[in-house]
């Protein structure tokens, strides 16, 4: 295996231990305990601990360690506050431009995320394809990067938040606008478009979140 090849190994590990709260927030990580508990050298476990810093995972401590970054509800609502601007914005510019081939295709997305409303990391990942298929299909590779980093994000905070409140009624929560969604954009139907958007994004964590976005002050522009 490469060094490039272990380098990301144990990111995938550090972040796999991060989502199973086997690091909790607020806890402290140090090279000396990863390079034993994944049986590498210094260097892939340095490389993989500047990365996640780099991506406000972790926090460099120095001559201490590195400590696990707690999202709190408020970094919750910037960042649905984010994403309602950024996928509300793009989609108000191509709305009317969606196929039947490719709203078709987020249907199939939306089927397997009602297929897979038993296991909880399995639902998010068709919920995330959703929305940068959502994206993706407006033909802008730099709001899909940024949607990437946000749902990634968000991961995190479901993993710290609402993993000991999630249930079955939770899972089918986050998704349960995304058919009018979908027969928003067959329809060329653009007020209840963001308005269903909106809704699905304050769904974010189910009925138990707490998380109060207020979403209908923000105004998006029709460009």
């Amino acid at each position: 295996m490469g060094y490039g090849s272990i380098k990301q190994t144990v990111y995938n590990r550090i972040m796999e231990d991060i989502l199973s709260l086997e690091f909790r927030p607020n806890d402290i990580i140090n090279e000396k305990d990863l390079v034993e508990r994944y049986g590498c050298s210094k260097s892939p476990v340095r490389e993989a601990l500047l990365s996640l810093c780099n991506e406000r995972v972790l926090r460099s401590i120095p001559r201490y360690g590195y400590e696990v970054v707690r999202i709190t509800t408020d970094d919750i609502r910037e960042m649905l506050q984010y994403r309602y601007i950024l996928e509300g914005g793009l989609l108000s510019t191509c709305y009317d431009r969606f196929s039947e081939r490719q709203i078709r295709q987020l249907e199939v997305i939306d089927e397997k995320c009602s297929a897979s409303d038993k296991e909880v990391w399995e639902h998010w990942k068709h919920n995330t394809n959703f929305h940068l298929q959502l994206i993706s299909l407006c033909n802008n590779n730099y709001a899909v990067d940024a949607l990437t980093k946000t749902m990634d994000a968000l991961k995190r905070a479901y993993a710290q938040l609402y993993w000991n409140m999630l249930d079955d009624s939770s899972l089918s929560m986050d998704t349960r606008h995304h058919g009018k969604i979908i027969e928003c954009l067959r329809q060329k139907d653009l007020d209840n478009l963001l308005l269903y958007l909106r809704e699905d994004l304050s769904d974010f964590g189910g009925v138990n979140a707490g998380v109060d976005l207020i979403l209908e002050k923000i105004t998006l522009p029709r460009l």
